[in-house]
């Protein structure tokens, strides 16, 4: 798991898209996420950063059927599988594709810049940001 997340400076700000409702966090560099694995960021509510088939994904982290991290889960084809109990969401939409979740997953949006990734977030979600 991160243990932060770091706010992004004024430069970056400029290449990033505005987002409404939502602030721009850095998540980390792209070396820190391998392909078809997620890394959970230190958020409330808790969200991954995942790396699938070339492409980077944000989800909230916490599967819908019971309360586990996605980011501990299998990861191929830009679905998500919940390692406790095997459902399945989309990084892309967040849907559910398989039983027994039954609720969606919040996706949030990314941005790659240089080496750094980005993930736009709700203003109601907490950060623990990089002092």
């Amino acid at each position: 798991m991160s243990d932060m997340v770091d706010t992004i400076m004024d430069s970056t700000s400029a290449e990033l898209p505005e987002v409404i409702d939502k602030k721009w966090f850095r998540a980390g560099s792209l070396k820190e996420i391998p392909e078809d694995e997620g890394l959970r960021l230190t958020t409330v509510p808790p969200v991954s950063v995942f790396a699938a088939d070339g492409e980077f994904f944000c989800v909230d982290d916490t599967c819908t059927h019971e309360t586990y991290s996605l980011a501990e889960g299998w990861v191929e084809n830009c679905v998500v599988e919940c390692s406790l109990h095997l459902a399945k969401f989309s990084l892309r939409t967040g849907e559910v594709l398989s039983a027994p979740a039954s609720a969606p997953v919040a996706v949030h949006p990314v941005s790659v810049i240089g080496d750094d990734i980005f993930v736009a977030l709700p203003n109601s979600y907490l950060v623990k940001e990089n002092e």
